[in-house]
Order: C-alpha cells, then sequence, then structure tokens
C-alpha cells in the first residue's frame, strides 16, 4: 500500500494554504495555482486560503474561506497558521515567516517556482561586488525552506530531481527518510498545475471586434503569460512578421503586459525590448498589440477567441526548471501550441502532440510552425481530449490531497532524530568548536612539551641497550 492508498482521516483535516501572490479578479499564475488547489482540497478538508492584502478583491462563491495577511507581519498570519492542522505555503514564504518553524501544524513546503533560477535570470548580472552580496542574501532568505517541511511539492519530475539535490545538501536524505520510503515520495512529490473538470464556455467577445485593429474573423496568436527575463517575444514578434507577410489576418496580443501585483511591477523583463521589436517591424498597433492583463473571469473567453498560442523562451536555467501554467490553460481550451523546446511545456507538447516544439531563437522556425497550425483542421487534435482527461486539478493535485487527509510527519524532523537538521547544524557547530580547540592545543606551549616528550620517547627506545 502506497501513501497515496491510506485511510482517509474521520475528521476533515483544517488545511491553510498561503499565497504569496494576490488573488481575485486579476491573477497570475501563482495565485491562480492556489485558487485551484484550494477549491480541489476543500472537498476533502476545511480550507482556508490566505492571499495578500493588496489583493484588489477576492475570489467570490468559492467553497473554502479567503483572509487576508500582511508580507511584512507575522502578527497577520499567525493567527490562522495556529488555528489549522496543515499548512500549505510556497518555499518563499519559509524566508518571510521563520516564525513557522515553531508551528504545530504540518508543514508543506510548495517548490513549484524553482526561485533561484528566476533571481539569477532577473538580477543576474551587473557589478559583481553587488551581485555577490545580494546573492547571499538571497540563498540566506531560502536557506529556511529546506529545513522546515514535513512533505514537500513541486511542479514537474525535473524539479523534483533538482529538489532531492537541494534536499540531499541540507541533510534531508538521510538514513531516517531513506528508511520511511525509499522512493522519498512521502518526502517530496509532484503536484503539477492541473485543468478545471468543467470545459471553458465562451459567454462575450473579449478581444476579437473589441480591440481596435482586431476584427472579429481575424487570426489571433496568444502570448498568454507574461513578458519575464527568461523569455523571448522579440523571436515571436519576427515569426509573426513573416507569417503576416502571407497571412494579413493574423494578430499577435500580450494581454499581460503589467502584471497585477504592485509589488512585480518594476521587476526586470522584456516588454521594452518587444515593443521596440514589434515598432521596428512597422507592426505596432497593427499586427502586434499590447494590452493590460485580463480579468481571470474573462480568460475563458480570451482562450476561445484564439487560433494558436505561443510560449518562447530563451536556453537558460530557468528553461530546465519551468513548469508554465499558462500552457495548461491552453490545452483546457484546446488551442495548438507553438513552444520553445527545453521545458516540461515543450515535453507535454510533443507527448500529446497539442502543437509544435520549436529551436531556441528560430523565428523561421516559428513561423512555419504558425503557418502549420493555423492550416491545420479541428480533426488533427486528437491529443487534446487525452491531455484534458489526464492532467484535471484532482489528478495533479492527488499527493497533496492524500497528505491532507493522512499527513505524516517528516521522518528526519524528531527532537530526538540523529539525522534531524537542526540537531545536525548544531552538530557542525560542536565539531567546529572542538577542531578550533585542538588547533589551539596544537599551537601553545602544552602541545609544544607533549611533542617534545614524545620525541625523547622516541629517542631513548632508538639508543642501544646497556
Amino acid at each position: 500500500m502506497t501513501q497515496f492508498e491510506k485511510a482517509a482521516s474521520p475528521m476533515p483535516r483544517r488545511v491553510l494554504l498561503v499565497s504569496h501572490d494576490i488573488a481575485g479578479p486579476l491573477m497570475a499564475g501563482p495565485g491562480i495555482r492556489y485558487v485551484h488547489l484550494a477549491r480541489v482540497l476543500a472537498n476533502h478538508a476545511e480550507v482556508t486560503l490566505a492571499i495578500p492584502h493588496e489583493s484588489p478583491g477576492k475570489p467570490a462563491g468559492e467553497p473554502f474561506r479567503i483572509e487576508r495577511y500582511d508580507r511584512a507581519a507575522w502578527p497577520s498570519l499567525a493567527p490562522h497558521v495556529e488555528a489549522c492542522d496543515i499548512c500549505v505555503f510556497p518555499s518563499d514564504i519559509a524566508g518571510t515567516f521563520p516564525q513557522l518553524a515553531q508551528s504545530a501544524a504540518y508543514l508543506v513546503v510548495d517548490g513549484y517556482d524553482p526561485l533561484l533560477a528566476e533571481w539569477l535570470a532577473i538580477h543576474g548580472r551587473g557589478d559583481p561586488d553587488a551581485l555577490a552580496a545580494d546573492w547571499r542574501d538571497r540563498l540566506a532568505q531560502l536557506q529556511r525552506q529546506y529545513t522546515l517541511g514535513d512533505f514537500y511539492i513541486c511542479a514537474s519530475e525535473r524539479q523534483r530531481d533538482w529538489w532531492l539535490g537541494l534536499l540531499e545538501a541540507n541533510g534531508r536524505v538521510n538514513p531516517a527518510a531513506y528508511a520511511a520510503d525509499p522512493s522519498l515520495r512521502m518526502l517530496i512529490d509532484v503536484v503539477p498545475y492541473g485543468l478545471p473538470d468543467a470545459p471553458p464556455q465562451h459567454t462575450q467577445p473579449v478581444v476579437k471586434g473589441v480591440w481596435p485593429g482586431i476584427g472579429p474573423h481575424d487570426k489571433l496568436l496568444l502570448w498568454g503569460g507574461g513578458l519575464w527575463s527568461w523569455l523571448d517575444p522579440v523571436t515571436a514578434i519576427e515569426a509573426v512578421r513573416r507569417v503576416a507577410a502571407q497571412r494579413p489576418d493574423v494578430r499577435l496580443i500580450f494581454p499581460g503586459t503589467r502584471h497585477p501585483n504592485p509589488e512585480l511591477r518594476n521587476l526586470p523583463g522584456q516588454l521594452r525590448n518587444a515593443r521596440a521589436a514589434a515598432q521596428e517591424a512597422g507592426l505596432l498597433d497593427t499586427v502586434v498589440f499590447f494590452g493590460d492583463w485580463i480579468p481571470y473571469a474573462d480568460w475563458a473567453n480570451l482562450l476561445l477567441e484564439c487560433d494558436v498560442a505561443l510560449s518562447l523562451h530563451f536556453d537558460t536555467l530557468e528553461t530546465r526548471l519551468a513548469f508554465r501554467s499558462r500552457v495548461l490553460e491552453y490545452i483546457w481550451a484546446g488551442l495548438p501550441i507553438v513552444a520553445t523546446e527545453g521545458d516540461a511545456a515543450a515535453e507535454m507538447v510533443a507527448r500529446y502532440a497539442l502543437g509544435r516544439v520549436v529551436r531556441y531563437n528560430d523565428a523561421g522556425d516559428a513561423a512555419e510552425a504558425i503557418l502549420a497550425l493555423l492550416d491545420a483542421k479541428q480533426d488533427d487534435r486528437p491529443g487534446f481530449a487525452a491531455a484534458v482527461e489526464e492532467l484535471n486539478w484532482t489528478r495533479a493535485a492527488a499527493p497533496l490531497i492524500a497528505y491532507c487527509r493522512s499527513p505524516w510527519r517528516a521522518a528526519d524532523k524528531g527532537a530526538s532524530n540523529v539525522y534531524s537538521p537542526s540537531l545536525m547544524a548544531q552538530l557542525e557547530q560542536e565539531r567546529a568548536h572542538y577542531e578550533a580547540l585542538i588547533r589551539g592545543y596544537e599551537s601553545g606551549r602544552f602541545m609544544r612539551l607533549m611533542r617534545w616528550i614524545e620525541r625523547r620517547r622516541r629517542r631513548f627506545r632508538r639508543s642501544p641497550k646497556s
């Protein structure tokens, strides 16, 4: 019997999910993830979703409680942590609120976001000395995530391999964890993004015939997410320039140019480069359009108005570890996808035949893929039905559902356990202390005397017997 087949607890557990991003009418990937996880867990537990106080409004009509908290104030979150049996939070929250370590709740660390890789992509260029100091601070903030968790989740098997290495380096992969479960699935398992059970419905036009310059019968290409530093909208724009020479009815839209979270709007990204490329190509506001963040309530309408979706990126560490949530929504809507090779999304596109996988920074390859998908018929997309069936939220969240129904403490976190990270850190400090003492003795008079006695003793043994 696996841990996912354990009997459910007789009483519902009280589960707190802490979203580090805003949730409400406007949401990006992290907020969407936590709303959907709260929905699916609400079928098995009493769920509260804690959202940052900056959230403009709240998700409405949900089967769970919603509370606000302040990222700068532990007292705003503490009562909700104290009232829960299980607390699920993104790995960054462990550094924000180290007080979680004192909680009696079972702690689930959600490592779906490759924070170190994203930091390098956003901030990894500049003055070496300043970068080194910032990097040390970032590592220190994230250090707590490796010791807090009773259970860890991430978004893909690639990420799980990465996390196993991080956990091993921080003492969490050890004999106690291995004895409890040689697969280490009880330590960390995969909970990716999922798809809603109900198909999307189109209730009103959002872009076609609404945005100036886009007609109701134009072919719409969608760049559905943000414009982060690791993404490649310039190649997309060059590809569309080539496509538009053959298909003047094609339009490319970027509806997510301004992140809905005010704290993230000033992060470096590709918006300026993308606008400049569209302007230089003579496509701005005629073929290429930039908009504001689409309300989540209108997202299904937008998806169903589009004809092809784009997910293009550079060859970076972030690419290797990323799990692009918007691609799951393209699949939900049956929207063919052009995806750059190298990430988990491209693997899904290839596995289920959901579109075309193209080479890095290759506008010609992307243009050919767009033209082919625009000409393909709906009957040429059998993979979408299989993907939708296999990638729903209930299946995606199965390891977390099982944990919340019957949680366990991490095998190496007991107070008397010799493998607990806190005790390992204490032993390391003691070892360093004794090594310093030994070095002191070795350099002091006592050790010089003992070495002199030892030399005399050896000389006496070597002397001829009388």
